[in-house]
């Protein structure tokens, strides 16, 4: 029911005043892992970027490459970091990437900017991102789009997940004033964080990882609903459950590290926002709760008198259950509504309940293979789309 409330304030999208002169100098960073099918397409998206090109630099980390990705990035003209490592992932990559820049005593920066090597990126990106900036936010992540939102009932969930969570969930905390969330990708850092704070998110959600060390430290996340990042979404279901439990895995990590410092922090302070983070990692645990609940209950259905009931379903009458079940299935269609979705995601909502489903599965396979982080599992991206034919 929170969440419910959280997202009424996303209904309304606010005006800001924005300076968009030209003045913030960026790195943009990119770890591409055997990206030669797409890579092309995203250097092509940054240098067509609507902003001065003496004003930001592109690097590609190539890590672990066993394909053409470097080679490919040079023909591009951009900057190209070549790393081999038995240390996988991005967040190493990051890591590595960042103790590289520090070394060049010859650029200064004033943020950085991370993608992943699938993406597209919107012409305005770091003209919002520059406007963000001189508001006076460190931490900045972008809207999360979707390039291949047709390609399978599984990309359509993603896209109608994303729509709905971009405008009902992060817009919704940026307008009450709470931290949003990294999101891995099209997110801007102040490159002074870095120096204060390091990176050290190494585990399979850095993102998530930094987002709580940000908050920790008292720093909280800002959203830019006007600027986008269009991802590759995985097509086949064996891939989505790869990549969700490689989520759940630094899920659980993050959750069983940050969440009682967090509520800690906040009581000691009097401050809504880190309860709020705190309530945000608490997720697993709802939806191992949930499932509970859901097993408890068919058993109390399919036989007269039950050896157990649960104390969950007792609390309410049976039409609050049956209310609550409709609203957080169709709820989420209101921020397709107000994002001007189109009409093919009311289509795609039809499988999106199987969509829903799945993640109790892989929070269960989450939480059992949480104390692996290393294991980095990668998501082949082969859709090579131009940025031209989504603006």
């Amino acid at each position: 029911m929170y969440y419910y409330f959280v997202s009424f304030f996303g209904w309304k999208k606010h005006e800001e005043r924005k300076d968009y002169t030209p003045v913030k100098r960026f790195a943009l960073l990119t770890a591409a892992h055997n990206e030669e099918a797409v890579i092309r397409y995203h250097i092509e998206s940054l240098r067509k970027l609507n902003y001065p090109a003496e004003l930001y630099d592109i690097y590609i980390i190539a890590d672990n490459c066993t394909d053409q990705t470097a080679e490919v990035a040079r023909r591009e003209g951009v900057n190209v970091f070549e790393r081999f490592s038995t240390l996988r992932g991005k967040g190493f990559a990051l890591e590595w990437m960042f103790n590289e820049l520090n070394k060049m005593e010859d650029k200064q920066y004033d943020a950085i900017c991370l993608f992943d090597a699938d993406n597209v990126v919107s012409s305005n990106f770091l003209l919002e991102m520059n406007a963000k900036l001189k508001q006076g936010h460190r931490s900045i992540q972008g809207y999360l789009d979707t390039k291949n939102p047709n390609d399978s009932w599984v990309t359509a969930c993603y896209a109608t997940a994303y729509w709905s969570m971009n405008r009902m969930w992060q817009l919704a905390r940026y307008n009450l004033g709470l931290s949003n969330a990294l999101g891995g990708t099209g997110l801007c850092l102040e490159y002074s964080l870095i120096r204060e704070y390091g990176w050290g998110a190494t585990c399979l959600t850095e993102d998530l990882e930094f987002t709580m060390k940000l908050l920790q430290n008292g720093i909280k996340t800002a959203w830019a609903h006007d600027c986008k990042v269009y991802d590759e979404k995985p097509v086949y279901f064996s891939q989505t459950w790869r990549q969700r439990t490689r989520w759940l895995q630094g899920h659980w990590d993050v959750a069983l590290r940050y969440m009682i410092p967090l509520i800690k922090k906040g009581i000691r302070e009097r401050k809504w926002y880190p309860i709020d983070a705190a309530i945000y990692l608490f997720q697993p645990f709802l939806i191992m709760t949930m499932l509970v609940n859901m097993l408890i209950t068919a058993v109390a259905v399919l036989f007269p008198e039950p050896i157990y009931a649960s104390p969950i379903t007792s609390m309410m009458p049976g039409w609050f259950w049956v209310l609550f079940g409709v609203l957080g299935y169709s709820y989420p269609m209101l921020g397709l509504y107000l994002e001007g979705a189109p009409k093919e995601a009311y289509y795609y909502y039809i499988t999106y309940p199987i969509y829903g489903l799945t993640w109790f599965p892989v929070t269960i396979v989450g939480l059992f293979k949480h104390g692996n982080q290393t294991e980095w599992a990668h998501t082949m991206h082969t859709r090579g789309i131009s940025i031209t034919s989504l603006e």
